[in-house]
């Protein structure tokens, strides 16, 4: 905010035509900032798909998630997929149990199925809240 010192050293009322000047630059800020958050929350994965639910089937080569809308979607399991405990520690497919809770993080193919790049996972049953002592 500018202001201008008058006679006697007293600040004299500022230039309304300069308050509305910082005020409209203040505001093209703050939409340029806002418009460069909602852009990079946008494309935080890029062309990455997530596939949330429970684990309808296991097989060697894929797992059918059961979507919470009720769809079931098949993922393809390939070298690099990695596994990933609830606590964050590294797992293998054989630590996958159908009814376990998953979401995983697929890179779409040309074919229009997924393969999955990161599989985490939750034992059914469990939550993030604490169990109440009896």
């Amino acid at each position: 905010m500018l202001i201008v010192v008058g006679i006697g050293g007293w600040p004299s009322r500022p230039d309304p035509a300069e308050l509305r000047r910082t005020f409209m630059k203040r505001r093209v800020v703050s939409l340029l900032v806002l418009v460069a958050l909602m852009a990079s929350v946008a494309f935080a994965h890029g062309d990455k798909k997530h596939v949330m639910g429970t684990l309808e089937k296991i097989n060697a080569d894929s797992v059918v998630v059961k979507q919470a809308d009720g769809k079931s979607v098949e993922v393809k399991l390939v070298s690099g997929t990695m596994y990933v405990s609830r606590d964050g520690k590294p797992a293998k497919l054989s630590d996958l149990a159908v009814g376990d809770r998953v979401v995983i993080h697929a890179t779409p193919n040309p074919d229009s199925t997924l393969s999955a790049d990161e599989i985490k996972f939750s034992a059914a049953g469990t939550t993030g809240a604490a169990k109440p002592q009896q």
